[in-house]
């Protein structure tokens, strides 16, 4: 008994961005998500280079993911809460984005400066009743606001829970698994506390061969951290 409560570990309220952060860290799995949501079949993952600023936090706030490919830069986000501020969050952070990638003295040339051309998305398994898709921006945000916005900016939510967006999860094997993983935490949870339900989780998804290798890698941190 003592060794059991010896081993006991806390798991974060924030499991399940930490989960997404890891797995789609990997250029494979963040190339399949790509691909699924894009039509597109690449296959080189060297084409993808991940530019998530990691130490950048801007009012507390961080990016999960930030890449450029095809001279696009997709900044991907998770959220287990809807969120109508996302567009506002996503300008903050592509502001720094933007300051990392150019040199400051071409902003003063005469030649026009070349930046990667941005896409927002953010990937939503909470519990509140949302569309398959739905699209939030910032101009929502604006107090009397006539005509065309003269600054704009875009975020597509996509619903990851079980029952929508099947053909995506489908194509996507790493995010099918991931939202089962994080369905059985939910259920598991109904009737046992954040930390037993984790693990349980871990234990039931490495058994039905869900994230496994990942899981099995991971397994003290994603429950820990």
């Amino acid at each position: 008994m003592a060794e059991k409560e010896s081993k006991k570990v806390t798991v974060n309220r924030t499991y399940k961005d930490t989960v997404f952060r890891k797995l789609f860290s990997d250029r494979k799995n963040l190339l399949s998500l790509y691909n699924a949501i894009n039509g597109t079949a690449y296959t080189d993952e060297t084409e993808l280079e991940i530019v998530t600023l990691e130490s950048a936090i801007y009012m507390g706030m961080k990016n999960d993911l930030a890449f450029i490919i095809d001279t696009n830069l997709f900044l991907y986000e998770h959220q287990s809460t809807y969120n109508p501020n996302m567009p506002l969050r996503d300008l903050l952070y592509i502001s720094s984005e933007y300051q990392k990638l150019v040199d400051k003295e071409s902003l003063y040339s005469s030649v026009l400066l070349k930046i990667p051309a941005p896409h927002f998305i953010v990937f939503y398994n909470g519990r509140r009743k949302m569309p398959d898709r739905w699209t939030n921006c910032l101009s929502e945000a604006y107090k009397n606001q006539q005509g065309e916005p003269d600054l704009e900016l875009k975020v597509v939510t996509i619903n990851i829970n079980d029952g929508h967006n099947e053909e995506l999860i489908e194509q996507c094997k790493i995010l099918g698994e991931y939202a089962q993983y994080v369905e059985i935490v939910r259920k598991n949870a109904e009737a046992m506390s954040l930390d037993v339900a984790v693990q349980n989780a871990v234990d039931e998804c490495i058994q039905k061969g869900i994230l496994e290798d990942f899981l099995r890698a991971n397994r003290a941190e994603e429950i820990s951290s």
